[in-house]
């Protein structure tokens, strides 16, 4: 049997559900930044069809017309995200775990590619802890690495660099259209893991749409 060299995880939402909870940062932050703003669960729905905290803010900010500093609200609502995750005990998605231990024992390389902050990262790996770790994967990076953020491919055309891969031996592993494009337009074969806020979606360029994982994404 023949299997796929490496396996990228291409966001947080892809290893563990946490759109709600980021939702609530958010309006949190907000709170905190003097603003009158609120994401209701419909109108983030909509924001994550654009990768990176930073962005949603800066884009909402723009359809709102008014002028804000969105990298610094971005910084509070990360400390607020992970103040919440000290607190909370993660799961993993299904599959997740089964997966990722299969592809240990069969040397097969695994990567993070993500848009979200290295604390973001940290924080979720740390309450994960004990179902999986950070030394377990071979590459793990974000958008500070590279020149452009998903849905540019960047991130993995650097991940691919670095792990001395071919596009055609990695399979990757996403939660919204625009990160799906980054890897489509990294000629990266990916899959649609759709989150609680992303479910009811079409996606484009997708190779499958699953609702659980296994190991036979794995099989080429």
């Amino acid at each position: 049997m023949k299997y796929y060299k490496a396996l990228f995880f291409g966001s947080i939402g892809s290893i563990v559900e946490t759109s709600d909870l980021q939702r609530k940062s958010f309006n949190q932050a907000f709170i905190k930044s003097d603003l009158n703003w609120y994401w209701t669960k419909k109108e983030y729905k909509k924001l994550l069809n654009k990768s990176g905290g930073e962005d949603r803010v800066s884009r909402y900010a723009k359809q709102s017309n008014i002028r804000v500093n969105a990298k610094k609200i971005r910084s509070l609502k990360t400390k607020i995200f992970n103040n919440y995750l000290k607190k909370k005990e993660l799961k993993l998605r299904p599959g997740v775990k089964d997966l990722i231990n299969f592809c240990i024992k069969n040397k097969i390389k695994l990567g993070f590619v993500s848009s979200t902050s290295l604390n973001n990262i940290n924080s979720i790996f740390y309450c994960l802890r004990r179902s999986i770790k950070k030394s377990y994967f071979n590459f793990i990076g974000n958008s500070n690495l590279v020149k452009k953020n998903k849905p540019n491919p960047d991130i993995y055309l650097f991940a691919l660099k670095k792990l001395k891969l071919k596009p055609r031996e990695c399979i990757a592993i996403e939660d919204s259209q625009e990160s799906l494009n980054a890897a489509f337009k990294a000629k990266i074969k990916c899959l649609i893991f759709p989150g609680k806020f992303h479910s009811s979606k079409k996606f484009l360029r997708a190779y499958k749409t699953v609702f659980n994982l296994n190991i036979k994404i794995m099989r080429k």
